[in-house]
This record gives C-alpha cells, structure tokens and sequence, in this order.
C-alpha cells in the first residue's frame, strides 16, 4: 500500500482529487503526525517546496499540461476543474506507475478492494470476465498484495499450449519420459513454488487432464510424467475463464468437482462499456505508459473523453489500448483529440425498423421509454434514472448507445 502526504495547501485546493486517490487504494498521511518513510511519495501546489523532488507530484491550476517524473525532477499536473477526470488518471498512474492497475468506477473500486481482502487469505480464486477485461492484471495485483509477493508469479494460457504438451509443461517430466525428452522439464508448477500459478483460459483445459489438476489441488502435490513418486508443491492457484463455467459443467465439457475446487472465492470483471468510470483513469495510464520520451504528455481533451466514454468498446481495454496508441502516433503536440482517435470498426448502425425484429423493438422502446422520462422531468438525468429504477451510470450508457444509432435522445428531449 503506498502513502501519499499531501500538503495543507493540497487538502484545501484538491480536496476531491486526494478523496479520488483514497478510493483508488492510496494511504493518505499527514506528516505532521506521522513521519514518512523512504519510498512514500507526497503532493505538494505550486510554489511550495519539494520534500524529496524525485517523488512529489506538483498540482497547479491553469491550462492542462502533464508531465511525468524524469532525472529525478517532481511531476507536473496543471488543470481546471472540468478536466479532473483526466488529471485523476495522471496522478494515480504517475503516483503508483503506468503499468499498476488502474480502477475508479465504483464498481471497479469494489472489486479491487475486495481483491485485496482475498489476497490476505490464501485461497484459490476463480476470476471470470469477458476477454480483455484485466483479468490477468486483478489476478498479479492479488498475487502483489498476498504473501507471496516475492515468489514467482507465473502465467500460463491453456488455450495457448499445445495439447499433447500441457501435461508435462504443467506438472513436470523426467528424462526419458517420452520421445524428446532429453532432457527432464520442471513444469509450471514446481516452477511457481512459493509463488502463484495463474491458469488462463483454464475452460480449454482437456477433460483428461483436469482430473489430475484437481488432485494437484486437493492434495497439493504433483507428479511429473515418468516419475512414480509424487511431489509437494506450495503454489496458489488463480484460475480465469472467459466463459461461464457453470454452464460448461452443465454440457459436460468442465469437471463439476474442479469447478467447485476451482471457485473457493470467485470475482468476476465487467466489459468496460458497463464500467465508464473508468474510462478516463485507463485512458490517461496508457498515455503516461505509451508516450515513450515526451517531456510532456498529450491531454485527452474533453470532446475525446466524450467519444471514449460513448463507445461500446467490443474489445474492452485492449481495445482502448490500441485505440491511444493510433492516438500517441498521431498527435502532433500536447492535445489528444476527438480527430485522433481511431476505431477498430465503426460503431454499429442502427438496424432498419421494417427488419421487426425482437431486440429491435425492444431497444426503440428503451429509447422512447427514456426520451418521454426525459422530458417529464425537465432534462434531470439524476430523476429520470429515479423513475425508471436504473443507475446513472446505466442512463448515460443507453444515451450513448443512442447517439451511436443516431439518435440524440437529450436534445429531442428538452427540444
């Protein structure tokens, strides 16, 4: 956990951008009752004197301007209040690192706090998600936050390796143990000893081989190929799966018995198209970790932040990784905008009312049901979420969506 000791001045000017780096897992300390330590990082306004340059974060107020820690020199946030969103974003990933886990939707903040309880207990984790949606990442920052923080953490994607292989790349084998073994193979697990195994994809797994992944499991113990003694192992296992298991057990393509041994406490990741909070805290790490050498990094402008946050983004965060990157290669001075900003396909075209179909008119009615809301209460998106028993967040999905299909539900709304 990493303490940040904020200024007086901090506290009164930038009160909410503290509060947001508390939620995001920060330790928040006052140096006037506690001494920091080496390693903790502090915030300081402009003017004020850096404690120790090479980790004190400058905040200023004025026209955007970003610039990352380099030789040694502080960090640089300057901006107004409309831009908090992105200058939140900065400071996390500047303070924690670009390549640190990024959350600041509430739910997202939910999450990782409630990863971090689990990675107190040493306990097997099952992590399921749609693909590209940080399972990898919420599984390392379990393994950082546990006690095996300096073991291995090793990460092996089932779908990616070779069947006939998978045993012995998992559990070892002796020389002479087949035809090209010349040599004997640790295999994954004794490889994670003292550490944890991430097994990706673990749905792609054989039905052959999960029975011997559940003994490992249960009796923590492997036995490599050719060997007739077994071994004992001290790895956590974390288990990710991009499609539900349940369902799988159901058709019978996933052992029941390893699916409850497997599922001892189960998280699950959502697609970031339900999660647009986070949208700008992710977008603003993947400035600070793509941007190469720049002494200034380029600010996502706010009409960019507004075409992020509408779109559906069918390749969750690794879509959006890709998207910033064009952006980075594109963006010829210190602004990100909306022109910047390719997709890996258009969004989707509204379908033709005469096609009749179920989920079309189901969506027209969502939307008429929305636009009448609207109206009624004025343009109040806070009332209009009330009356129709949904979230914000969920309205202001469904107004993207509309705008996407071409409809501006608001300026029909209040017209």
């Amino acid at each position: 956990m990493q303490t940040v000791f904020p200024s007086a001045a901090v506290l009164r000017q930038h009160y909410a951008l503290v509060s947001a780096l508390r939620a995001q897992g920060f330790t928040i300390g006052a140096a006037d009752k506690v001494k920091p330590m080496p390693g903790d990082l502090f915030m300081i306004v402009e003017g004020e004197a850096p404690p120790v340059s090479a980790r004190t974060l400058v905040l200023a107020e004025g026209p955007v301007a970003a610039v990352p820690f380099h030789d040694g020199n502080p960090a640089r946030l300057s901006f107004g209040l409309e831009d908090a969103a992105i200058a939140g974003g900065f400071a996390s990933a500047m303070l924690r690192g670009a390549h640190a886990p990024v959350a600041a939707d509430p739910e997202s903040l939910a999450l990782y706090a409630l990863a971090e309880r689990v990675a107190a207990a040493d306990i097997t984790v099952l992590i399921n998600g749609p693909t590209g949606t940080g399972k990898e990442v919420l599984a390392k920052a379990i393994h950082m936050g546990s006690t095996r923080r300096d073991g291995p953490f090793i990460a092996v994607n089932c779908a990616a390796l070779p069947e006939t292989m998978l045993e012995a790349l998992l559990f070892g084998h002796q020389k002479g143990s087949f035809t090209g073994a010349n040599a004997a193979g640790e295999g994954f697990f004794r490889a994670a000893n003292g550490g944890t195994l991430l097994l990706d994809e673990v749905a792609e797994m054989p039905l052959s081989l999960q029975a011997k992944l559940l003994r490992a499991l249960q009796e923590r113990e492997v036995v490599p190929i050719g060997a007739t003694a077994a071994e004992k192992i001290d790895v956590r296992v974390i288990a990710c799966a991009n499609r539900d298991l349940q369902a799988e057990v159901a058709e019978g393509r996933f052992r029941a018995d390893l699916y409850y041994r497997l599922s001892v406490f189960p998280l699950s990741t959502k697609a970031l198209a339900e999660r647009p909070g986070d949208v700008a805290a992710l977008a603003s790490a993947m400035v600070l970790r793509h941007a190469g050498n720049r002494g200034r990094l380029p600010w996502v402008t706010l009409d960019a932040l507004a075409v992020l946050q509408s779109h559906d983004w069918p390749g969750n965060v690794r879509e959006l990784e890709n998207v910033i990157q064009r952006a980075l290669l594109l963006c010829p001075g210190d602004a990100i905008t909306a022109d910047h900003l390719i997709f890996d396909r258009a969004p989707a075209a509204a379908p033709a009312q005469a096609e009749g179909t179920l989920s079309n008119i189901v969506q027209l009615s969502e939307f008429a049901a929305i636009r009448e809301t609207l109206a009624a209460c004025g343009g109040s998106r806070i009332e209009t979420a009330k009356r129709l028993g949904i979230s914000e967040r969920t309205l202001r999905y469904r107004l993207a969506k509309a705008r996407e299909q071409g409809e501006d539900i608001t300026r029909r709304a209040i017209a």
